[in-house]
């Protein structure tokens, strides 16, 4: 079994890149912010930490933490995110750590797929086999994220300069995926990275 991991900026497009590795048999996808949200659940690794920092008003009516709350607490604090990180990503590491053992132990997938946006700054390449770098350039991501998210300028110039660049990315990871063309361009792209025979046969 191959461990990849799936990175790149937003607007680069991955979610197309896992729906189509999704959909093998011989394959599993996780997603390190679906993992973060199912650990920030009550009974699960972060959520009394979290409640704990952060206070009880980021709860719900049912006792459950408000992803929306949540960020309005943390919203202009960077010490108090670092402290939220500091709860939730090593607990999702530990989570995609035990994961890989146990399909490892399994023996059943071919390909286990990571897919985070911080990858490289947390560190993962020491549990990967390789890492991917999802590429697209800046105006395509722009306008990707104009079309699909209603993003303004403005919010789109505040996130691009919190995320690395494509040199950073570049430096990191062994396999770059260009993605400002066709998805059947990127799908062929990935069918060669894969192995074309092995993937088409399984």
């Amino acid at each position: 079994m191959r461990v990849i991991g799936i990175t790149g900026g937003v607007g680069a497009g991955k979610s197309e890149v896992l729906a189509y590795l999704e959909g093998r048999q011989d394959c599993r996808v996780i997603m390190a912010d679906r993992v973060a949200h199912r650990l920030e659940e009550p009974g699960e690794a972060c959520y009394e930490p979290l409640k704990a920092l952060l206070g009880t008003e980021i709860l719900d009516d049912g006792g459950r933490i408000d992803k929306r709350k949540m960020a309005a607490r943390i919203f202009g604090d960077g010490e108090l995110l670092l402290k939220v990180n500091g709860i939730v990503h090593p607990a999702v590491k530990a989570y995609l750590t035990e994961q890989i053992e146990k399909e490892r132990a399994d023996g059943r997938l071919s390909w286990l797929f990571i897919e985070a946006a911080l990858l490289i700054e947390e560190g993962y390449a020491g549990i990967l086999d390789e890492l991917w770098y999802i590429h697209a350039d800046e105006e395509v991501r722009r306008q990707r994220l104009r079309d699909t998210r209603g993003y303004t300028d403005e919010k789109i110039d505040a996130i691009l300069q919190k995320q690395l660049s494509a040199q950073v990315f570049r430096e990191h990871c062994g396999v770059v995926i260009e993605n400002n063309g066709t998805l059947e361009s990127v799908y062929t792209q990935i069918d060669k990275e894969l192995g074309e025979d092995q993937w088409q046969k399984q």
